[in-house]
């Protein structure tokens, strides 16, 4: 009984946090004096510039996840399954663009090729000229969109690699070199990861806002934030955001027929531990620095250039002054965010997969749909459902941030308990049950102790997301609460290369160290315990 009210309580949450924003939005958008009016809606398939944003948008998603999947499915399989050296270490240099706010990539970008970049001095004004143009515009959106989304299915591709059976591998040996493996038997066992891979990235492009308003691309999340921010036109900044919606809930219904039962249940290979590494040969050289090229000129040379930008110590004094504040709040709002996530996100992940009530798979797919919608779609549905007189302790205060955090982020730490669940004998817990444990005490001295590295996940990634979050704050956030990352963006219309660059520095720092910090824990006791 305690277990199924638990349960239904934290359903009841998610519907509260996660539901009810976007069901008040569409129905605010809709009701005009009391009175159901589609007027916002009219013009949404006769617009020309609704077309154009609908061109812009899947455009820039269409080819983001083309060149994302392209290269990143090879570069996860090098890393993932050769005998490269040092392959961690450029894993580990891959993903540091999906640790941080995306419009930080842009900066820098910008920071090297723009007209007053560091390169102006030595290529000369027609170059910079040509290379400004490129870089403001779709095509400077899809290369840093795609430096910042490549680590998704390089990630994917390298878990899926460990849940294919070694035997099979090896049976294909017996007839063909790895080339024909790759073509017959790998790569088709891990489609479903690189086809959730270019989900997933077509969707987070589609979403994406901080990066097209920087450089100045018309996509539908730009035009819904300016409809809302500068116009304060609620209906015509919702009706923006439903070809989003749309298209979300699209791609995911077909994620949840082909693919959903497909990756619920993702187990590493029993045998993973006898799996073959491709030896590179004398190839060996040669992929290292073509891997090592890569990971410096996608990677290394942004953040090169914004510690060069922001040298000298009177950058960094200025922006702790400035942004100091901001960036406290930013360390304070992520790590509460980041722990409840935590604790909703367990429960929820145990949900599913034990599949204790019903509406575990509604759950689960209500969190991935507002996951993968804008954060400016969820942003203004939480002003739609919290601006109210009843509801001000909440939107008055950094509380609605913290719900923005748990509506926008449950699913990924969702998944990744349910993930570390799996991995888990049931009979642990029937033990406990038998011997007349209840069942939070199960949970607290049983269950969590045994998903430790599950929660331990869970709780870098929801600090990482949240620390990084910039649509939902800048719609949500009281006066005199804004966070790190809407400081910088706000700064940038006003602020100077060197100050910008500097504050990106800092939002750099407080990102990756105590994400190290976490991490540093777990393997300094296992090097004590081997000793």
């Amino acid at each position: 009984m305690a277990k199924r009210g638990f349960l239904v309580f934290i359903v009841l949450l998610l519907l509260v946090i996660a539901a009810m924003p976007v069901v008040s939005m569409l129905l605010e958008s809709v009701m005009v004096n009391a009175r159901l009016s589609f007027a916002p809606y009219a013009g949404l398939m006769t617009s020309a510039h609704q077309w154009t944003l609908m061109g812009h948008s899947t455009a820039l998603s269409s080819l983001v996840t083309l060149l994302t999947v392209a290269l990143g499915v090879p570069l996860g399989i090098v890393l993932g399954k050769t005998d490269l050296p040092l392959r961690r270490l450029f894993a580990a240099v891959f993903v540091i663009p999906l640790l941080i706010p995306p419009y930080i990539i842009a900066i820098s970008w910008s920071d090297l090729l723009g007209r007053e970049g560091l390169v102006a001095p030595v290529f000369g004004t027609a170059f910079t000229e040509s290379a400004t143009h490129l870089l403001f515009g779709l095509p400077g959106c899809v290369a840093v969109l795609f430096t910042i989304f490549l680590p998704i299915p390089m990630l994917l591709t390298m878990i899926f690699l460990r849940t294919i059976d070694p035997h099979l591998e090896e049976a294909g040996r017996l007839v063909t070199g790895w080339r024909g493996i790759l073509k017959g038997i790998t790569l088709p066992l891990i489609l479903p990861g690189i086809l959730l891979s270019a989900m997933l990235v077509f969707l987070l492009s589609l979403g994406e806002f901080s990066v097209p308003n920087f450089l100045r691309y018309d996509v539908f999340p730009v035009e819904s934030f300016v409809q809302f921010s500068a116009f304060y036109d609620f209906r015509a900044a919702t009706a923006a955001a439903v070809p989003l919606a749309a298209i979300t809930l699209i791609l995911l219904l077909a994620e949840a027929v082909f693919l959903r039962d497909k990756t619920y249940e993702l187990h590493p290979s029993a045998d993973a531990g006898q799996r073959r590494e491709i030896e590179l040969g004398t190839r060996r050289r040669a992929w290292f620095v073509l891997v090592a090229v890569a990971a410096v000129a996608l990677v290394v040379l942004p953040l090169v250039v914004l510690l060069v930008q922001s040298a000298g110590l009177h950058a960094y004094t200025e922006a702790l002054s400035r942004a100091g504040a901001s960036l406290m709040r930013s360390l304070i709002y992520a790590v509460i965010g980041a722990t409840l996530l935590t604790f909703l996100g367990f429960f929820t992940g145990y949900l599913v997969h034990t599949k204790a009530l019903r509406v575990w798979r509604t759950v689960d797919s209500l969190t991935i749909f507002v996951f993968a919608l804008p954060s400016t779609v969820v942003g203004i549905g939480l002003i739609s459902l919290w601006n109210t007189p009843w509801t001000n302790f909440i939107y008055g205060t950094p509380l609605i941030i913290i719900v923005g955090y748990l509506a926008k982020y449950t699913a990924l730490t969702s998944r990744i308990s349910a993930a570390r669940l799996a991995q888990i004998s049931p009979s642990m817990e029937e033990a406990a049950q038998v011997c007349g444990a209840g069942w939070f005490r199960r949970m607290a001295r049983i269950v969590a102790p045994l998903a430790r590295r599950g929660l331990l996940a869970a709780w870098t990634v929801g600090y990482i997301f949240s620390l990084r979050d910039t649509g939902i704050t800048m719609l949500v956030y009281p006066a005199g609460h804004e966070t790190l990352p809407v400081r910088i963006f706000t700064l940038m219309a006003n602020g100077s290369q060197q100050l910008i660059a500097a504050l990106c520095v800092i939002m750099i720092i407080a990102t990756l160290l105590p994400v190290g910090l976490v991490w540093m824990v777990p393997a300094m006791r296992r090097s004590q315990a081997i000793k």
